[in-house]
């Protein structure tokens, strides 16, 4: 393989990823082991299935969740608040600076298909809502119990529902 990565991502590659699905996945930064333990098992299932991991691209759910799907040969994306690419996680192949600081949520949960969230607080809570604004189909394990977020309490479940096709959510 070279330095590019392009031989362990030959299949996402080959296939026009501008069609690929693509899965934010949103969170705390400071989690508990469990949450970790989902926000990695989710990311490898989303990579396993072909799909673009997007998130903060910091700790916590974002790193969790991005070692998963690195290691299960995905693509991830990193939406970063700050303005140097440095600041992502280990994990994250692309991280887009934006100098944005938590106004940058709009861009995790604008450049996904569908958005699983775990665990989180108020930056999380304010991601849903984008979702929720923006009419994307939002999962939910361990976190925010609010009117418009599917809760579960597996990766494989959000995964399965983050994947399923129409069925995005209107908001109120």
């Amino acid at each position: 393989m070279d330095n590019t990565g392009f031989e362990r991502r030959d299949g996402l590659i080959e296939k026009n990823l501008r069609k690929a699905r693509r899965v934010a996945v949103i969170g705390g930064h400071q989690p508990d082991n469990e949450s970790l333990k989902i926000a990695y098992e989710t990311g490898r299932r989303l990579a396993e299935g072909g799909v673009i991991l997007i998130c903060g691209g910091l700790s916590g759910v974002m790193e969790a969740a991005a070692r998963g799907a690195k290691e299960a040969g995905g693509l991830t994306i990193g939406i970063l608040p700050g303005t140097r690419p440095e600041e992502a996680n280990p994990f994250i192949d692309l991280g887009l600076v934006t100098g944005l600081g938590f106004n940058r949520n709009s861009m995790v949960v604008l450049n996904a298909d569908s958005v699983i969230a775990i665990d989180g607080e108020y930056g999380t809570l304010c991601e849903i809502a984008f979702a929720r604004i923006y009419n994307k189909k939002v999962i939910g394990i361990n976190t925010w119990e609010i009117e418009g977020v599917i809760s579960t309490s597996s990766a494989r479940e959000a995964v399965e529902l983050a994947l399923a096709t129409g069925t995005e959510q209107s908001h109120n």
